[in-house]
């Protein structure tokens, strides 16, 4: 436990929802980390229907002694209202995000604080996520797939990362002033059952378009649970038709739909083109999630088109 008025080193932020059992597993990891005296933990609950206060609140009296927890509800309900409570509660110059079902490795601490003090040109970084499938894993699940099932591992090298990719949510870390400008816009991300998404990628969009580093660390390890009811056809073509709507809600103006319509366009005839050759049953699906996503965006762009109309 730090002395009174220490500032943390890193705020480590939790959002949870309705999954007291996973949660309870994910701050019991909390306790052999190294380094955790440097840390404070801030559990937000966003608005759970389950026993998820009991379960922090007996975590919180059990390690009185041991580590600094605070638990906050959030009413708001979506995942970028949640994570925008934490930053604003946090005290901290560094912010960690760690997914309620995610476990992470025991140097995860060590390697997000010694990165930022030693690399200052570093404004965010993320790392390896290896999945805990509660079943066995589909043959379908290609490696196309392990993105959307927050599935990465870039190897065990310390590189930017590269292209469009970015840290994901289950393990991400910035510094504090990233949101100096703006914190994650509310119309995007994760709310209740929801599968929307694009918060992380519309904030790590603006630290890449002003040429911040964004570095990848193979030792900021976590594993990452992948319940059973996710390892369905049906729910992963879900999760590209909402990704679709995601990226359409990202667009803005006429030039941005025009663009939007532009790319749709052509991942259509690189859609139809694929399916004559695909043979695997992984391809296949990969194509119908991926007309999903094309089904979203446009369902989006036209109802935001009407809207406007009707306006």
């Amino acid at each position: 436990m730090r002395e009174n008025g220490l500032v943390p080193k890193v705020s480590i932020i939790i959002c949870t929802y309705n999954r007291a059992g996973l949660l309870s597993k994910t701050l019991q990891s909390l306790v052999p980390l190294e380094s955790l005296e440097q840390a404070e933990i801030i559990v937000v609950d966003n608005r759970s229907t389950d026993h998820t206060e009991a379960v922090v609140k007996e975590f919180i009296h059990r390690y009185v002694d041991d580590m600094d927890v605070r638990y906050i509800m959030e009413p708001v309900q979506g995942l970028s209202a949640a994570r925008n409570t934490g930053i604003l509660a946090s005290k901290s110059p560094l912010i960690a995000f760690l997914d309620d079902d995610a476990i992470p490795c025991r140097t995860w601490i060590t390697t997000i604080v010694s990165t930022f003090e030693s690399r200052q040109d570093v404004m965010a970084m993320g790392g390896k996520i290896a999945p805990i499938f509660e079943s066995r894993r589909p043959d379908w699940l290609i490696k196309p797939f392990e993105l959307p099932y927050t599935i990465v591992d870039l190897g065990n090298r310390i590189r930017e990362y590269p292209g469009r990719l970015h840290p994901c949510g289950a393990n991400m870390a910035m510094r504090k002033v990233v949101f100096d400008i703006s914190l994650f816009p509310l119309e995007l991300g994760r709310k209740g059952e929801s599968l929307l998404s694009g918060e992380e990628a519309w904030l790590f969009g603006q630290l890449q378009k002003e040429g911040h580093s964004i570095l990848y660390h193979p030792l900021m390890a976590v594993d990452h649970f992948v319940p059973s009811s996710r390892l369905t056809e049906a729910w992963i073509m879900k999760r590209y038709y909402s990704q679709g709507i995601s990226n359409a809600m990202k667009r803005e103006g006429l030039k941005g739909n025009l663009l939007l319509l532009g790319k749709t366009a052509a991942k259509i005839v690189y859609i139809l083109a694929d399916s004559v050759i695909s043979r695997s049953q992984g391809r296949k699906l990969l194509n119908k999630c991926r007309l999903e996503s094309i089904r979203g965006t446009l369902y989006m762009i036209w109802n935001r088109k009407r809207e406007s109309a009707a306006g």
